[in-house]
C-alpha cells in the first residue's frame, strides 16, 4: 500500500525546479536590497532619533547613553499631572499657586545593620538657566512654602537584609503670590541610596548620591516632557524690546526662506526657459558663464558682494531712501534673488519638455511670457518642488552670510545665528540640553518640507538629471 502511494507522487520536472531555484534567487536578492535600504536608513535617521532622545534628557551627555528617559515613562506622566494639579488646578501647564498642598514620597534603601535616617527636604532659591532667565523670576517658592514633618509611611526588611523605607511629606504654599516653579533638594547620609519618587527626580545622584534634585515639581505634562524645550522659548528674551527672541528667529527664518524660494522659482523659471527656448545672441556664452559661476566658492566674492550691499548696489538704493542693505533683510533677499544652480535645473527641465507644445502655442498666437506661465510653468511641478526644497534648505541652513550681513540687535537673527549665542549662554555652563533642543527644532521643518515634497523632489531629481 505503501509502495503504491509512493509511485502516485508526481515528482516536479526540471523546468519546474528551475523557476523554484529563479524564485528563490529572486526573494534573497530582494531581501538583501531591502536590507542594505534598512541599513542605510538606520544609519542615516539613528542619529536624528538619538539626537531627538537625547534633547528630553536632563542630561543629554550622560555615559554610558541609554534609550530610557525619564520624559518618556506614562507613570511620570501622571505624577506631573497629578503634581500640577494639585500645585493650581491645572495638570498640563502648572504653577504653584496660593493654598496648594503638594504629597510626595520618596523611598531609599540602607544596608544590612544601618539605621535609616530621616531625609532633609528644601525648597531652595534656585535661578533656573542662564542670567537672562533669573531676571524673568518675581517670586521664588523658596519664599512662600512651608515642609511638613517627613514621616515614615512603610518599611520593608528585604531577603539580603536590608531595609527599604518610605518617607510621606507635604509642601505648603504659604504667601498670597504665584510662583513659576517648585523645585526641590531631598538630601540624605552617604550609602541611604535612592529607590524611587512619586516623581522621578532630574538629577537623582548630586554629592555621590546623597542629594537628589528636582527642577519643578508643578511644571505639567508638557513642560515636564519637554523641559529644554520650554526653556529654549520661556528663557532667551530681548532685554530691549522684550521679543521672545526664539520665536522671532524662526519667523525671521522663515521670512527669508520664503521670500527666497519665491524670487529663485520666479526668475529661475524664466532664465531658465530663455536659456532653453529662446534663440538669441551670446546664449551660450551666458550658460557657461553661469557654469563657471557655480564653480567658485562663495568665501572668493564674500568681500565685493559685502561691499556692493553696503553701498546699497552701487547706490540704487538711495532711489528708496535706503543708504545701505547691510543689517537688513532686503540685502539678503537681493544677494539671493536667483542662483546659478537654480536656474540650471529649470533650463534642465525645459529642454526635456517637447517642442511641439511651444510651437502649437506659437501658432496660435501666445508670446514667450504666456508660454513660459501657461504652458511650461505648469507641467514643471517636478522640478519646481525639488528647486523648492533645494532653496529652501539652502536657505535655512544659511550661517556664514546672515552672521556679516545681519549684525544687530538680537531679534533680527535668523535661526541658525542664534543658535550660535546659545554657545555663550549655555555652553559655557556646560547646559548642553537647550543646545540640542534648538538644533532639533532648527531640522524639524527641513524633515517636514522633504516628507511633503518627497515626490516632487524624486521626479524633479530624475527629470533634470541633477544629482542631489
Amino acid at each position: 500500500m505503501r509502495k503504491q502511494e509512493l509511485s502516485t507522487i508526481k515528482l516536479p520536472s526540471e523546468e519546474e525546479i528551475r523557476e523554484f531555484q529563479l524564485k528563490q534567487r529572486r526573494w534573497r536578492k530582494v531581501a538583501m536590497i531591502y536590507l542594505v535600504l534598512l541599513l542605510v536608513s538606520i544609519l542615516t535617521i539613528g542619529p536624528f532619533f538619538f539626537g531627538l532622545l537625547s534633547s528630553l534628557k536632563d542630561n543629554p551627555l550622560e555615559w554610558p547613553p541609554k534609550l530610557s528617559v525619564n520624559q518618556l515613562k506614562p507613570a511620570n506622566w501622571i505624577a506631573a499631572f497629578r503634581l500640577s494639579k494639585a500645585g493650581c488646578g491645572k495638570g498640563f501647564f502648572g504653577e504653584f499657586a496660593p493654598g496648594a498642598i503638594i504629597p510626595f514620597q520618596v523611598t531609599y534603601q540602607v544596608p544590612a545593620g544601618k539605621e535609616p535616617v530621616t531625609p532633609q527636604v528644601v525648597v531652595p532659591k534656585r535661578v533656573p538657566g542662564t542670567a537672562g532667565a533669573a531676571l524673568l523670576i518675581e517670586h521664588y517658592a523658596a519664599d512662600y512654602s512651608r515642609v511638613s514633618e517627613v514621616q515614615e509611611v512603610k518599611r520593608e526588611i528585604l531577603a539580603d537584609g536590608s531595609v527599604r523605607v518610605t518617607y510621606a511629606f507635604t509642601i505648603h504654599h504659604t504667601g498670597d503670590v504665584v510662583c513659576d516653579r517648585l523645585p526641590m533638594d531631598i538630601t540624605v547620609p552617604l550609602g541611604q541610596q535612592f529607590v524611587s519618587a512619586t516623581l522621578d527626580p532630574n538629577r537623582p545622584n548630586e554629592r555621590l548620591g546623597r542629594v537628589q534634585s528636582w527642577n519643578n515639581l508643578t511644571a505639567g505634562v508638557i513642560p515636564y516632557i519637554f523641559y529644554n524645550y520650554h526653556r529654549v522659548f520661556s528663557e532667551n528674551y530681548s532685554r530691549t524690546t522684550g521679543k521672545n527672541l526664539f520665536s522671532s528667529w524662526i519667523k525671521n527664518s522663515f521670512v527669508l526662506c520664503f521670500a527666497r524660494v519665491l524670487t529663485n522659482l520666479l526668475f529661475a523659471s524664466m532664465a531658465g526657459f530663455a536659456l532653453a527656448r529662446l534663440k538669441f545672441r551670446g546664449k551660450n556664452t551666458i550658460f557657461l558663464l553661469m557654469l563657471f559661476s557655480m564653480m567658485i566658492p562663495g568665501q572668493v566674492t564674500f568681500i565685493s558682494n559685502y561691499l556692493v550691499l553696503r553701498d546699497g548696489v552701487f547706490g540704487l538704493s538711495k532711489l528708496f531712501g535706503v543708504n545701505t542693505l547691510l543689517n537688513s533683510y532686503s540685502g539678503l533677499i537681493v544677494s539671493g534673488l536667483v542662483s546659478a544652480s537654480s536656474v540650471f535645473i529649470m533650463k534642465q527641465f525645459f529642454e526635456g519638455l517637447p517642442e511641439s507644445l511651444e510651437e502649437a502655442a506659437r501658432i496660435d498666437g501666445a508670446s514667450s511670457y504666456q508660454i513660459l506661465f501657461r504652458i511650461f510653468f505648469p507641467l514643471a511641478k517636478p522640478a519646481l518642488g525639488a528647486l523648492t526644497i533645494l532653496t529652501f534648505q539652502g536657505v535655512w541652513n544659511e550661517f556664514f552670510w546672515p552672521l556679516v550681513v545681519l549684525t544687530s540687535p538680537q531679534d533680527r537673527f535668523t535661526l541658525t545665528i542664534g543658535l550660535l549665542s546659545f554657545r555663550r549662554m549655555y555652553g559655557v555652563a556646560f547646559d548642553w540640553g537647550p543646545i540640542l533642543a534648538g538644533s532639533v527644532i532648527s531640522a524639524l521643518p527641513l524633515v517636514v518640507l522633504f516628507v511633503v515634497f518627497q515626490r516632487y523632489f524624486v521626479e524633479g531629481i530624475s527629470f533634470t538629471g541633477v544629482k542631489g
